[in-house]
């Protein structure tokens, strides 16, 4: 059954579907208003149109605003990342101080151009003091986006670098929209289906969030964690950040991120900052693990080890370096190990070294598995690993109070970030979590402070999984900023809840249909992986 919900006063049975309200009592109670979302002024329409798609599975839309008559296009001057980088979210380096922009906009003038200076000042978060970011320069004031597409012809005619803009992008809070919302909820009381993440048939390579849907037979689907999509940062469709499938460890932790932890199919989900330890054993000694089904020495987000170029911290979107690495690998990586200098110990099903190559790189036996070194971690490697001896690997996830955490063969662990909201309250952490670059305010405009498509998750009071998207980049859709996505989050009613990939990554499927709207100029772009709702089994 499906029914069109219009105004604040026909949301009620629908906000409880999404989590905004608490389970109806057994006994009368007050009942708080319903949440509209907190986008732009408080007087804006708001749709909300819910569908039961499988016991237990509820599907929200959520249309805020209209056309808002304020907003336009320009052109923002600017080196566009997206021209430099395989990543068409990079964001633009847009910033600078504001005699550079003074200096640029004079420039402009001086060729004709109608350029004017802003200031970009950002909020505040919990772990970010906020401010003011920077000054850009922006060209025109246009009604559609062919003409600022024109003036951004002439601007490079002219030698400079330019990229189109709506103004609605930019996260002014008077904006009046439109905003699209679509929101998943699976309530454990009722719902007898499954709900895991899946990466397709290997780690190594990329798939869509429709195509990972279908394949599995899913009701509904969106896409997931952060994943290498540059071959210079690794194998484009690793997982870039903590990997569990299954209860197994095929990926290491950007450490002390947090991540999207789903047990039991999604009869209770948390949200936790996992650290690892691995090991590798042998011939009586052993040797510290750097990474599990990664290419060696490329750690995509950081957040590694000691000995990591420029940081063992987080650092989003960045690939850190070391020479000096030991991977093992599992079948689920790919067809074949990666491939280049130094070692590998290449070991069967029952953990023996049937071979040590050099260069490494190659297939593995049926249900065997490998340990790759690099640089130093070589001489280690070879003076521990013999064949015909067994080596073994270990790996251990660690969570915030120092304690091993063994997953069950029914947990699934994603990599996420940043945190939006911890018991119920907005707990926004960019510095954490890698989006904070000194010297770099661009980057932080970009990807926190402006508008994009998101895709967040969490869970309510009430114990229910939610997954939103939200697209963006269209003046169709707005979509959100990081503070506007932990907003939006609270307002669903959502006691602890976190950022995924978003960007061109944000998808939402149902019944095998897109239903939100992909930014990629290509169409739905093919993900690492994707959180998948299925319908339940016969004999389960």
């Amino acid at each position: 059954m499906k029914k069109r919900l219009c105004g604040a006063g026909a949301v009620l049975g629908v906000l409880a579907a999404v989590g905004a309200l608490p389970a109806q009592a057994s006994s009368p109670a007050p009942q708080p208003k319903p949440r509209t979302l907190p986008l732009g002024p408080s007087d804006l329409p708001e749709t909300r149109t819910t569908t039961t798609l499988q016991p237990g599975v509820t599907l929200t839309r959520i249309v805020r605003g209209a056309a808002d008559p304020s907003l336009h296009w320009t052109v923002e001057v600017s080196i566009p990342g997206g021209d430099t980088s395989p990543d068409p979210d990079a964001p633009p380096t847009a910033l600078k101080d504001r005699a550079s922009a003074g200096e640029l906009a004079t420039e402009l003038k001086r060729d004709g151009f109608r350029a004017r200076v802003e200031q970009v000042t950002t909020p505040g978060t919990a772990d970010y003091d906020g401010g003011a970011l920077g000054w850009r320069v922006r060209i025109g004031t246009y009604d559609t986006q062919s003409a600022a597409t024109s003036e951004r012809t002439r601007l490079r005619a002219a030698g400079y670098t330019g990229s189109t803009v709506y103004t609605g992008w930019d996260g002014g809070a008077a904006d009046r929209g439109p905003w699209r919302v679509d929101v998943l909820t699976v309530d454990p009381r009722r719902f007898r289906g499954s709900l895991e993440a899946a990466y397709g048939p290997d780690l190594e390579n990329r798939e869509t969030t429709s195509e990972l849907s279908m394949s599995a037979g899913a009701t509904a689907a969106v896409n997931a964690g952060f994943f290498v999509l540059d071959p210079k940062a690794g194998a484009p469709g690793d997982p870039a950040g903590v990997g569990v499938y299954d209860g197994r460890l095929l990926s290491e932790p950007v450490a002390g991120r947090p991540s999207l932890v789903l047990h039991a199919n999604g009869r209770r989900t948390e949200i936790v900052r996992f650290t690892w330890q691995g090991q590798v054993e042998g011939a009586g000694s052993s040797l510290p693990l750097n990474g599990v089904n990664r290419v060696p020495g490329l750690i995509r987000n950081c957040g590694g080890t000691a000995g990591d170029a420029p940081t063992s911290m987080p650092l989003h979107d960045a690939t850190c370096t070391n020479p000096d690495q030991l991977v093992a690998f599992t079948p689920d990586y790919g067809r074949h190990t990666p491939p280049g200098e130094g070692l590998e110990a290449v070991l069967d099903a029952h953990d023996r070294i049937v071979e040590l190559r050099s260069p490494r790189g190659g297939a593995l036996p049926p249900g065997g598995s490998s340990v790759q070194a690099t640089g130093r971690r070589v001489a280690d490697l070879a003076a521990l690993a013999h064949v015909g001896h067994r080596l073994r690997v270990s790996t251990t996830l660690i969570d915030e109070r120092g304690h091993r955490v063994s997953p069950s063969p029914r947990t699934d662990i994603l990599n996420a970030g940043p945190e939006l909201v911890r018991d119920g309250r907005l707990h926004v952490t960019p510095a954490t979590d890698g989006m904070v670059r000194p010297g770099d305010p661009s980057w932080y405009y970009g990807w926190v402070h402006k508008r994009n498509p998101r895709t967040l998750a969490g869970v309510d009071a009430a114990g229910r999984t939610v997954l939103v998207t939200a697209d963006g980049r269209s003046t169709d859709s707005l979509g959100l900023s990081i503070g506007e996505s932990a907003e939006v989050a609270t307002s669903l009613g959502l006691r602890d809840a976190v950022n995924l990939d978003g960007g061109g990554s944000t998808t939402m499927v149902s019944n095998g249909d897109v239903i939100s709207d992909p930014s990629d100029a290509a169409g739905e772009r093919p993900v690492g992986d994707a959180l998948l709702i299925l319908p339940r089994r016969h004999g389960h």
